[in-house]
């Protein structure tokens, strides 16, 4: 595909990209029959990894692998694709769909790749972020697109649960909850920007959770204290399977997200800013923590 490139406000570009899976997620919206809801998945996940390094995204391209088309996953799957980039203003290039029955048998997976583009003096390292700084900790939806080999072995396995089961309280059935696109915080990331507060470090919490997730983007001689209680309200998802696995609160922090997709470190005399400006994108932040000199990550109450 081609791609034309508009550098009129740019003077020095980087270009910035990312490739991601949706992984065993995929199992599930074979299980509900859902595929409508993994595209916005994919596109999120690889727009969030790019932002926090202050680029702007430009185009992306897709891979599906897969047994035998059939439909209308197909349908699906690409419908997502598309009205997810349209969402985000990232043009959809191309892609690639491969049918590989001895490869994939009934299965398939799904790739994205994305490009975006950075001024040299804009582009966030961490490299600024010092003792005293604050944590501001943007929601997420829920398991967003990492931990799901742990949650279906607990929720499906362990508890015996099926996609249409809903438990006591929920206002949605085990397959909605699981289901449930990952958040883009791009629009959050756009109106700091606008605002002019100038966000020191960001973290996109996936695989890893806090403690994987939030050092890569400390400098030397850094770490943080977060306080739990500060949290955004947690899906109750994670308390199904932490309380369902018997997980320690240490290895649930380890794999998930917890109820906070995007982590900002700013200056505390921009925090007020901050949360401002993600709030008036539609993200509940609020303040989590601080960044001390431990090099490590602390959460309280978190054995």
């Amino acid at each position: 595909g081609l791609f034309q490139l508009d550098l009129s406000e740019i003077s020095n570009p980087v270009l910035v990209s990312s490739v991601d899976g949706v992984g065993t997620k995929l199992m599930v919206a074979e299980m509900a029959n859902r595929h409508d809801t993994v595209g916005a998945d994919l596109v999120n996940h690889c727009i969030n990894d790019i932002i926090v390094q202050g680029a702007e995204p430009l185009y992306f391209m897709d891979y599906i692998g897969i047994g035998k088309l059939r439909s209308p996953l197909y349908e699906q799957v690409l419908g997502g694709l598309a009205d997810a980039c349209r969402a985000q203003g990232v043009a959809l290039l191309g892609g690639e769909t491969a049918e590989m029955p001895g490869m994939y048998g009934n299965d398939y997976d799904l790739v994205g790749s994305i490009v975006g583009v950075v001024d040299r003096d804009e582009i966030i390292t961490g490299a600024t972020v010092s003792p005293g700084d604050t944590l501001i900790a943007l929601p997420s939806s829920g398991l967003h697109t990492n931990g799901y080999s742990l949650a279906r072995t607990v929720i499906f396995k362990t508890l015996g649960l099926s996609v249409d089961d809903q438990p006591d309280g929920w206002d949605e059935t085990i397959g909605e909850a699981l289901l449930k696109p990952h958040t883009c915080y791009l629009d959050a990331s756009r109106a700091a920007k606008a605002a002019g507060v100038p966000l020191k470090a960001l973290a996109h919490i996936t695989g890893g959770g806090f403690y994987d997730n939030i050092p890569r983007v400390l400098p030397e001689g850094c770490g943080v204290q977060v306080d739990r209680g500060s949290l955004p309200p947690a899906p109750p998802v994670f308390s199904l399977i932490q309380e369902g696995g018997g997980i320690s609160n240490k290895e649930m922090f380890r794999v998930f997200n917890m109820g906070s997709g995007m982590i900002w470190i700013v200056s505390p005399d921009q925090a007020d800013a901050a949360i401002a400006a993600a709030r008036s994108a539609g993200h509940d932040a609020v303040r989590i923590g601080v960044v001390d000199s431990t090099c490590e990550v602390t959460i309280s109450e978190a054995p």
